[in-house]
Order: structure tokens, then sequence, then C-alpha cells
């Protein structure tokens, strides 16, 4: 008791105007210099009691504190329950009046969650609850609370959310904000998924109308709104664009959440610490990169894009682009849509799109790190023989090839259909043989031999190869079961796309991408991006794999890309319905990807679509090697202007050639000798029939010999799915292409997001 007075005595009730000041943070190009100052220019406005709608007062009794008219200011309940949680070394919220929520808010120099500082609260509370008039109370609260959206505050909040002052806020808008209170991040309708994939706008939307509608019935229940005021208001009310604030216009505000979601996932940094401002954080992004990225996508915009003369056709049009340093994985520049106050979803860094070819390289990394499976028989284990292959192995490239397992049986799906596996434009390689290498079959982006090859890897080897190589295991992985998984059905994010293919650029060392290099408070470094190098392939590996997408850029599908002298190495994808297109390429010293496709995707209750690209642009149809590879060639023309040009290791031998068909045994010699008594073949002849077993850089043993002539005699007329689609399989079943993005890119959502996965 002698504490208690002493703790109760020594307690200072706290000043809002005080607790209003809060300070931007600053935000740093590479180079040093300022790009912009954000988080404070909409803080606190303390309002009178009076000029607070009772309207809010009501919301957020109903929704959080019934009986705060009644109440002490303390929940004594809830106070046992943190004291508890502390003792037993969990979290310590729980049980909050508003008057706690009060002094916790206005506290902002104390957020830790010790038990020093919650018991320091409780006195606070008590005092406050007995010295202080409600209506002090009440405004206090919602004068210091956080509504998302850089809103301290009841009238920031309506102004965020409604562009209106707060005293003109009807019931309906109240009961949204005191929705908000709840936790911006997941109540926000706009979404915050480059904080957290599970924050995005679909599911955040249906969370706030669940709750919305919640507390507007606890209302008419409590007695403070009335059934027929209630009944005006079953809409969910208009809000407002959540990024006014023009500084964060262009790529910048792009840039900015890309940041803050890498400080928020790496960092002991809280999203609410950070919205206190007050730090300085130095990013990764190149001033000149973003502008010239930006400029590349706005003139084929320019050009080509034209929802006025084709309105079926041009509209919803979408790019996305990042930018990755192969040296240590910084993200050097990044397009994520039109404007980052009209389009508010990342495209750089959300996913969705699928990937189409651009996924083959990885096919070809798992076929030179694991190998393809020993074909001897389904009692063969498929892990027990396998054969790294070398880029001159021969596939078939035949239209609607039938696809079989690694030991030669047919595929079939669980309804007993198999898969034939059409090509782009319906066409077969090299007749009547049909054998094609592996490297034309990736310069020409032949389906059918890849498709093939992913299925002798192995298809979960091949999920392993893009994982490895910086690809993350999102909700888009789940095709792995699919021959079609080869032709790339995953949709990551264009940085991640970006950030795996610059592991081939670094010789297989992978660095995840990353967006800040240093945080400052107060004059204090409070982090330091750890450089976390690591070997996913080995040189002979990733340089092949270089090697082989050079010749895409040479004289393949990817010619429009081409550099002058400067060495490329990349490829383009475009999935089935023509519904996205992409082209990844890199040198030495840089990895882009750019993806493009159609989706309307502004209105949070409407369902993600792709939209098909047929006739978009005036092109019959898009590819990859169209739009998006010639932003890529007029992008990296400028970004890399000044810099040295850069050759491409030479890529140590690997593997052996499979798949080559044996040559005619010769003709049989007439002899004098009974015909029951065959004569044996030489051990020349059995050495040119059987060649010795090579072997591989891992301890594998080798395959046997491919009869693809035999393995092509039914091509069957089910068609599979064209370059990179998901869609139309034997039978029209395929796993369904992956359209909402899982429920966050390091936006950061990858998922998929780069800061969309665990790490983002």
């Amino acid at each position: 008791m002698a504490v208690a007075g002493i703790a109760y005595a020594l307690v200072e009730v706290p000043d809002v105007n005080k607790a209003a000041v809060a300070q931007n943070n600053v935000y740093y190009w590479a180079d040093g210099k300022q790009m912009v100052a954000t988080g404070g220019e909409r803080n606190r406005q303390i309002i009178d009691y009076d000029d607070i709608p009772k309207e809010m007062r009501f919301a957020v009794m109903s929704a959080e504190n019934k009986t705060f008219e009644k109440d002490k200011g303390v929940d004594p309940m809830g106070i046992a329950r943190a004291v508890v949680n502390m003792a037993k070394g969990g979290q310590t919220q729980g049980g909050s009046t508003i008057t706690q929520q009060y002094v916790k808010n206005a506290r902002l120099g104390d957020q830790s969650q010790t038990f020093s500082r919650k018991f320091k609260e409780l006195f606070i509370s008590i005092k406050v609850g007995r010295t202080e008039p409600k209506e002090k109370v009440m405004a206090g609260y919602l004068n210091t609370a956080y509504y998302g959206r850089g809103a301290y505050g009841i009238q920031a909040a309506a102004r965020a959310y409604f562009d209106k002052e707060a005293r003109k806020l009807d019931p309906s808008e109240c009961a949204l904000l005191a929705t908000v209170l709840k936790g911006a991040t997941y109540y926000d309708p706009a979404g915050y998924p480059e904080i957290d994939p599970a924050a995005n706008a679909k599911d955040n939307t249906a969370r706030a109308q669940k709750r919305w509608k919640w507390i507007l019935d606890e209302e008419v229940k409590d007695g403070r709104l009335t059934a027929e005021e209630r009944n005006k208001y079953r809409d969910f009310p208009k809000l407002e664009n959540p990024r006014s604030n023009t500084q964060l216009a262009g790529q910048t505000g792009y840039l900015v959440d890309l940041a803050k979601a890498y400080v928020i996932r790496n960092t002991d940094i809280t999203a609410e610490q950070l919205q206190q401002g007050g730090y300085e954080i130095h990013t990764t992004f190149q001033r000149k990169k973003v502008d010239e990225l930006e400029k590349a996508v706005n003139k084929v915009r320019k050009d080509k894009i034209n929802p006025k003369l084709r309105p079926e056709k041009d509209t919803h049009v979408q790019f996305g682009g990042a930018s990755v340093d192969p040296e240590d994985g910084a993200i050097r520049a990044i397009y994520g849509g039109v404007d980052a106050t009209k389009h508010f979803t990342n495209n750089a860094d959300q996913t969705g799109a699928q990937v189409g070819s651009t996924y083959k390289p990885f096919v070809l990394a798992a076929a030179f790190k694991y190998g393809v499976r020993d074909p001897a028989g389904p009692e063969i284990q498929s892990e027990a023989q396998r054969t790294v292959v070398n880029p001159k192995s021969l596939y078939s490239g035949k239209n609607e090839l039938k696809i079989k397992n690694y030991n030669g049986t047919v595929w079939t799906d669980r309804d007993g259909k198999q898969w034939n596996q059409k090509n782009d434009g319906d066409q077969s390689y090299n007749p009547p043989t049909y054998q094609i290498d592996l490297r034309e079959a990736m310069r020409e982006s032949v389906n059918s031999a890849y498709v093939q090859l992913g299925m002798d890897v192995g298809l979960s080897k091949v999920k392993q190869a893009a994982m490895d190589a910086g690809l993350k295991d999102d909700n888009s992985m789940a095709s792995s079961n699919y021959p079609s998984f080869s032709l790339g059905t995953s949709s990551p994010s264009a940085i991640r796309m970006a950030g795996a293919y610059s592991t081939f650029a670094a010789s297989g060392k992978q660095n995840d991408p990353y967006s800040v290099t240093e945080v400052v408070h107060e004059g204090d470094s409070v982090y330091t991006h750890p450089k976390k190098t690591k070997r996913v392939f080995s040189r002979a590996v990733a340089d092949n794999v270089t090697d082989v997408l050079r010749t895409v850029v040479e004289k393949g599908t990817g010619t429009s890309a081409q550099l002058g002298s400067r060495p490329v190495a990349g490829k383009t994808g475009t999935t089935d319905g023509n519904k996205s297109a992409w082209f990844v390429g890199y040198t030495p010293q840089l990895s882009t990807a750019i993806s493009m496709y159609r989706l309307d995707d502004n209105e949070a209750n409407k369902k993600r679509e792709f939209l098909e690209m047929f006739g978009t642009g005036g092109e019959e149809k898009i590819h990859g090697a169209s739009f998006p590879a010639k932003i890529w060639q007029d992008y990296m023309s400028k970004a890399l202007r000044g810099e040295r040009v850069m050759a491409f290791p030479v890529p140590d031998p690997i593997g052996r050639v499979i798949g080559e068909t044996p040559p005619p045994a010769p003709s049989p010699t007439v002899t004098e000798e009974p015909e029951d008594e065959p004569s044996s073949p030489t051990p020349t002849e059995t050495e040119t029939t059987k060649p010795p077993t090579t072997q591989s850089p891992e301890p594998e043993e080798s395959c046997s010999q491919w009869d693809w002539e035999c393995n092509n005699a039914d091509g069957g007329a089910n068609g599979g799915s064209e370059d990179g689609g998901a869609d139309g399989g034997p039978g029209g079943e395929s796993p369904p292409p992956t359209v909402d993005p899982p429920g966050n890119s390091n936006g950061n959502h990858n998922g998929g997001g780069i800061f969309g996965g665990p790490t983002g």
C-alpha cells in the first residue's frame, strides 16, 4: 500500500499537447541525398471536445469500452491479465479501457512492453480516472490515437479517410474510424500488403466491413443509435485515396513503402515506432535508375497504349519492374505503377502475374545441379541414380508431345488423362526426328523439351532450384505437381525474379534483395544491413545457365533486348491466354525484370481477374519479346551508360550429352555358318551402341539413352498449355492460375513479394 501510495503521488497526468509532437522520417537515396521527408506532415491536430461528433464517441464506446461513462478508468481484470502474462513472459496487452489507452497513447516516449511501464501506466490511469473529467479523457484519447495512413488524432483521420472536418462525420464514417482503431494495418480497406501479405486490400476490406457493421449494430443495442438511423447506413462508406501527399507521387510512394516495410520486417523497429518519426532511413535506390525505368515504361505507354482508340484492349494495362545488383542484392530501381497516389498496389513487389517461360532457366539450373533421374524402371528409387546433363543434350521439340514420367511411363492426372504439351504457335521443331538440344530449345522457348526435362529432373527439384536462386515458396508454387509447372505457372514479384536471375549473374552466389542499408535514430545507428551471401549453385552450373541465356538474346526470342557490344543474358516469357508477358535479363552488373499484364485492381471489392492481351497496343499478341523486352532494353541502355562493358565468365564444361539416338546397327553379313549359331557382337560394336558412363559432378550414376522417336509416337490431341501457361491441360484440367496474391513482396509481399515473404 505504501508503494502504491508513493507511485500514485509521483505520477503525472499526461499533457496531450506534448504528446502531439512527432517528427518526420527522412529517406535518403543511395548516394546520401535526401529523397523525401514524410510521416509527420499529418500527425495530430488537437481539436476541442465540442468539435468531436457524439457519433464518434458513441462508436468507440460501443466498440471498446461500453462502461466508459461510469468506470473509474481502470479495468482490474485487464490489468490482472496483463500482469499474469508478463509473469509468464508473454504479451502484456489486454483489457485496456479508453482511459488506459489514452494514457498509453499520450506516453509516446515509452512504448516498451515492460512490467515497469505497465505498472506506471496503471497508476497514471487511476489518477486520470479520479481527477480528470470524462470529456477530457475522451477528447485526449481520440486526439492521440493512431488511425493509419499517417494520421494521429480524429481530425487528421477524418481528412485522411474522408477529406472532411471531424465535426462533419456521419455515424457510418465514425464507425469506420472506430474500426481502424483496432489496428489500421489489418482494418484499413486500402491494405498494407507491403507490411504483411495478409493485410491486402481484399482481406482488409472484408475485416473492416464486418467490424464496421458490428459497431453500428452494437450502438443500436446500447441505445446510442436508433434502428431507424442505423438503417440509413447499409452501404460501406466511400473512402479517399490513401496517398494524397504529393511528396509521395510518382514512384516515391512505392519506394517509401518498400523501405518502410523492410525496416518493419527486418529490424526491431515496430510500425508504431516508425510512425512516430525521427528516423533517417538510407536506401539502396539510385535516383538515375529509378527515373530511367519510369521513363522507359512511360514511353511505351505513350507510344503504344491508347485506351481511347482501343477501349476493349488497352484499358487496365499495367507494368511492373525491378533492378537488383548481383553483387549484394541491393534493389537499385523499381517501377510500381503509374503513380503511388493513384495506383496503390506496388507492381514491383506484388505477386499475381504468372512468369511464363522466364521460369525455364530454373529447370535448366536444376538439370545442371541435380541431374536427370535414371529411367531404368519404377523399382529404382527416384533419387538413387542421376546424370547431370550438358546444354547439347537432346530432347523432343515436337508439338503436342506426350509427356512421360522419368521412367518412360505416360504421365496422367488423377482422372487418368495424359498431358500432351503444345508449343507456342503449335510449332514442331526439327522433323522428322524432332530432336532439339537444350540450348536451342531455350533460344526458341520450346515448351515440349523443357516440360519433359522438368519431369526427368523431378518437379520438386525444379522448385528447389528456383528457391535456391531466391524465389519464395508462396501459394503459387502449389502447381508444382503438374508438368506445366516448368513453364512458369508461379507468380513471384518482379523484385524476386530480378533477384533470382542475379544469382546466375553472380556465378551462383545468392543474396536476398534488400532496400535499406542503414537506419539512424537521434544520431545513433540502430540498424545496418548485414550482407548474407551464400553459394547456392556451383560456378559451372550458374555460368552454363548464363551461357545458354546469352543465345536467347543474341539470336533467339530476346533479340530486341540487345545492348550493342554489351553482353546480355535473358529470357522472354508469355503465358497461356496471353494474360501476362515478361522479360528478365541481366549483365554482370545489373539484373532487371519487367512484367506486363492487364488487371483492374483499383476497386477493393472487385475480384482480381487478369485479362487477355490479344490486340493490346495494336499487337496481335503480347510476347515477352515485345513491350517488356523493349522497356528492358531502353532502360538498361541508359542505366548502364558510362559503366564499363563486362564479359560473362567462360563456363566450365558440365555434365554429359544425353538423348542422342544410337546409330543404326551394321547390316548383317551373310556367312556359311549355321543359322542357329549367330555370331555375337564384337566388343567394338558394344562400345559404340552403349557409351561409357560419365561420372557426374555429384556422387550419382549416369542415365541410359533416350529413344525420343519411340516416346513421340503418339502426339495426342489434347492440348497442353502454351508458352508458360497453366491452362489448357489434358481434358482442360490443370492447376488454376494464381489470380489473387497470397493473403506479403520484402511487399516486400512475396508473398511471393519480396517483402511479401517472411524475410520480405
